[in-house]
């Protein structure tokens, strides 16, 4: 225990004079709201970036290579989500944790997690790729994919697939600077990513100069090698800096599976990714009811997809925020803050979140031509769009409630409630609607909204009736 405490103590020490300024959030005199606004617009334009590429690959697959490679890829990514679910629920688990131990100033403890939390998504990424490499097949075929297009959709995953350890390794560092309540960073080192994705996009698509001709395979190619030079130019960044979080001899000491560490992170990570896992599984029941009706539905549906992801950044960048915002507040003690990052949160989430769904409304067709050229596909999908867009705010209201749960360390009933909502609701409303209405796919589209409604609902009575009368404690 003494030896804990001095260990703790120096790392106090020499964390107070190399960590960066921006990152010492409960510090600060400013409002929580102005706080956690200049947190969130780079968070959220990190998560722009990080769409950027496939954003650009999807608009180069719809316009130039067909409509084919589009719905071939639009089949992929439920699956690809699947796999990073795991990953993403570790990292919301490590994310709390260091949020915790930063605003404790725990340096060793921080770094335990980073060690234990790398060893472990190290392991997690060799398995999944092999075991995503034999099953892909079968699962293309599950998911009802047109048989022109499941072998492009299959050898497109497979590149994924087999560079997984590699992108789960970038998304954790990603996360641990997150923790910090540094946001720039990783939004630098994103665009880093995108700018080489970007950069190789039309050379392995197009085979421009001595670059072979890979079609939509180099999409992929060019997700990769962004991701990996991203990565590297981090962790050079990070040890020149002499960051804390820098992977030096003081990180590879706890490179290692610490067990009640990772037991720690699962709890909180698990609930997490199978929330995850059944959202992915939702979407996969969805564009199998959507397959039904041709590659065009597909299509319009990998479309409005590419929209959506975009319009709720601003919900998944305040999740995101909100709780670690608050995993700091518990860290340091300062349990009164928790209520003000509540309100913060739910106000920005209309604030920023409504501009961008009423410039999305406005201009939709614009937008969707992006991707579709066929204007029986880009009809198809607008009026999709119509329908949904709105329900995002919604979502937002809900994620704000659930992640100042989480960092608390209350991530059963948050998750629970998710789950309720999305295969209670959302997948019984599409296919009732789709199948017995009438409404075709306009019946599949509405049962997102119903599902963010009914999931606000949940998350506010629990958040109101219960987790305002726990008491709240360090996880660490």
């Amino acid at each position: 225990m003494e030896a804990d405490t001095a260990a703790h103590t120096t790392e106090v020490a020499e964390g107070e004079t190399r960590a960066p300024a921006r990152a010492r959030l409960l510090e600060d005199g400013r409002s929580i709201w102005r706080q956690m606004l200049s947190f969130l617009l780079p968070l959220i334009l990190g998560n722009a970036l990080q769409s950027v590429g496939q954003l650009a690959g999807s608009i180069v697959l719809g316009r130039w290579i067909g409509v084919g490679a589009l719905a071939a890829v639009a089949n992929f990514f439920p699956v690809f989500f699947l796999m990073n679910s795991f990953v993403i629920g570790v990292g919301s688990g490590a994310s709390i944790l260091i949020g915790q131990a930063w605003g404790a100033r725990n340096y060793e403890r921080m770094r335990a997690v980073m060690g234990t939390t790398l060893a472990f998504v190290c392991l997690l990424g060799t398995g999944l790729a092999i075991v995503s490499n034999l099953l892909v097949w079968d699962l293309m075929r599950l998911l009802g994919t047109p048989q022109t297009i499941i072998a492009d959709s299959v050898s497109y995953a497979r590149i994924i697939f087999s560079c997984l350890p590699l992108l789960f390794l970038y998304f954790a560092y990603t996360t641990f600077i997150r923790g910090t309540g540094d946001s720039r960073t990783p939004t630098l080192f994103l665009g880093v990513s995108t700018g080489v994705n970007l950069l190789l996009l039309p050379v392995l698509v197009f085979g421009w100069g001595p670059a072979p001709r890979l079609g939509m395979f180099g999409a992929a190619w060019a997700t990769v090698l962004g991701s990996t030079a991203s990565l590297v130019a981090m962790l050079v960044y990070l040890r020149l800096r002499q960051h804390p979080l820098q992977l030096d001899s003081l990180v590879i000491r706890h490179l290692w599976i610490d067990p009640r560490l990772l037991g720690l992170l699962l709890k909180l990570g698990i609930p997490s990714s199978v929330n995850l896992i059944l959202v992915s599984l939702s979407e996969l029941a969805v564009i199998s009811l959507v397959n039904r009706y041709g590659a065009s539905a597909t299509a319009a549906y990998g479309a409005v997809n590419q929209v959506v992801s975009y319009v709720q950044f601003p919900a998944v960048s305040l999740g995101i925020t909100v709780s670690i915002f608050g995993a700091q507040a518990i860290g340091a003690g300062k349990l009164e803050r928790l209520r003000r990052v509540l309100r913060s949160g739910v106000g920005l989430n209309y604030l920023v979140g409504g501009m961008l769904v009423v410039g999305v409304y406005l201009f939709a067709r614009e937008i969707l031509g992006l991707f579709l050229t066929d204007g029986r596909t880009l009809e198809i999908a607008r009026e999709l769009l119509y329908i949904t867009l709105w329900g995002y705010l919604v979502f937002g209201h809900a994620q704000v409630f659930a992640a100042l749960m989480r960092a608390s360390g209350v991530v059963l009933w948050p998750t629970t409630f998710g789950i309720v909502a999305i295969w209670g609701v959302e997948v019984p409303v599409a296919y009732v609607l789709s199948t017995y209405t009438g409404l075709g796919l306009r019946g599949i589209w509405l049962g997102y909204p119903a599902a963010f409604l009914a999931n606000l609902g949940m998350q506010y009575l629990y958040y109101r009736y219960v987790w305002r009368h726990k008491q709240i404690t360090r996880l660490i």
